[in-house]
Parts: C-alpha cells; sequence; structure tokens
C-alpha cells in the first residue's frame, strides 16, 4: 500500500517534521495522523462546550449582591 504526495508543500512538510523528529518519513506520517486522529476524536463540539460552562455558571447561588463597577475598573486600570 502506497501513498503518492504530489503536493510540494505537503512533501516539504513531512520531510521537516521527520528531519526534526529524526523519523521515517513512513513513522512520521503514521504518528501525526495517530494523533491527529485521537485529538479530533476526543474533541468536544463547542455548543456541548459552552453548555457545560453555562451550567456551571448557573449552579452558583445568586446572592443579589451587585458588582462593583469601580472596583473592576480599578484592577483592569480603568480608573
Amino acid at each position: 500500500m502506497a501513498f503518492s504526495v504530489k503536493d510540494e508543500a505537503t512533501d516539504n512538510a513531512v520531510r521537516r517534521l521527520a528531519k526534526l523528529k529524526n523519523k521515517s518519513l513512513t513513522d512520521t506520517i503514521r504518528e501525526a495522523v495517530e494523533l491527529e486522529y485521537q485529538r479530533a476524536r476526543g474533541k468536544v463540539p463547542l455548543t456541548e462546550r459552552l453548555e457545560r460552562l453555562s451550567e456551571r455558571y448557573r449552579a452558583f447561588p445568586a446572592n443579589g449582591m451587585q458588582a462593583d463597577k469601580a472596583f473592576f475598573d480599578d484592577l483592569s486600570g480603568d480608573a
């Protein structure tokens, strides 16, 4: 089984990475593809991440206090 890379930029990128890691082209491609596959498979969609964040935010109890604008302005240097 063989792959034929017909894109010069891709070929150069793989060769640069292989040289940097002191690995063969095959090992470099295999490692890069496996790592990308694992990363993509484990990626949680943005909507799910935002929903989790929203749930955490809503879990905080309301204390009825108002934010002190002057305090936060001072922290950010907008005093």
